[in-house]
């Protein structure tokens, strides 16, 4: 479980996030939602330490990651797993290369480990054989599933999704979700998905906080959702449905 104890932050004199507290479930699919600007990627950066806090705590199983030296929270990075908005590969490596990259970095085992290892990881991400192919050539959809591959290569406790569907269309977009829910089940790990996706809501929100204007407003379960009396939820949530129609309409055209 992660816990977020009234966690401030501000960027000079504009403050960005305002007194957020919220946990997030172990072996649940927890999704952080709002519009651009809302705040929630700045949260996700503090929740994994890329942008340190003003004031308030982070709590990772009950230890506080906040307060921890640098050498034990690189300790504790090594059960992070991070799939990032634009997969992040490395064009010049291979897909066994990029998946293997955690292996060589953090790890001791033997060439032959680290080969069953990776094979592994791409068999669960249904990338069997792929293993030589380069990152230009694959489609979006194999790129993250690569990059998941690679996030959960040193099966790690905690994964954390920046806009996974960012840039897929909407069949490959509800298998990435799949993979993330079955992956979170599988794993028991504690999953949070940064998403502007209404679709990722519905099918795998088994927890759904809501940001506005850097608080959080709202939190609750996918079901709950589409049947609330929160005003602003309700705007976001008629906005992002009304611009998927206009896109949908678009591409049909």
């Amino acid at each position: 479980m992660i816990e977020v104890r009234n966690i401030n932050k501000s960027f000079d004199d504009q403050q960005i996030l305002h007194d957020i507290s919220v946990g997030f479930e172990q072996g649940k699919t927890n999704l952080i939602i709002g519009k651009s600007g809302s705040g929630k990627t700045v949260l996700l950066k503090c929740i994994v330490g890329l942008l340190g806090v003003d004031s308030g705590d982070i709590f990772y199983s009950g230890q506080c990651f906040t307060t921890m030296g640098n050498k034990k929270k690189k300790q504790m990075r090594q059960k992070f797993g991070m799939l990032f908005q634009g997969a992040a590969l490395f064009d010049s490596l291979s897909v066994e290369e990029n998946v293997r990259f955690k292996l060589d970095m953090f790890t001791t085992m033997s060439n032959a480990e680290k080969k069953e290892r990776v094979n592994f990881c791409l068999t669960r991400v249904n990338l069997e054989g792929k293993n030589k192919l380069y990152p230009s050539e694959l489609s979006g959809g194999m790129k993250k599933r690569v990059a998941i591959a690679r996030a959960i290569v040193l099966n790690p406790r905690y994964l954390f999704c920046d806009e996974p569907n960012s840039g897929l269309d909407p069949q490959t977009a509800i298998m990435i979700d799949k993979l993330i829910k079955d992956i979170t089940d599988d794993f028991n790990m504690t999953t949070i998905v940064n998403t502007h996706d209404l679709n990722s809501v519905m099918e795998i929100g088994e927890k759904v906080v809501f940001i506005h204007e850097g608080r959080k407003w709202w939190e609750g379960i996918n079901k709950e959702v589409f049947d609330t009396q929160n005003r602003e939820l309700n705007d976001f949530v008629f906005a992002t449905r009304l611009v998927k129609q206009i896109r949908n309409t678009d591409e049909s055209r």
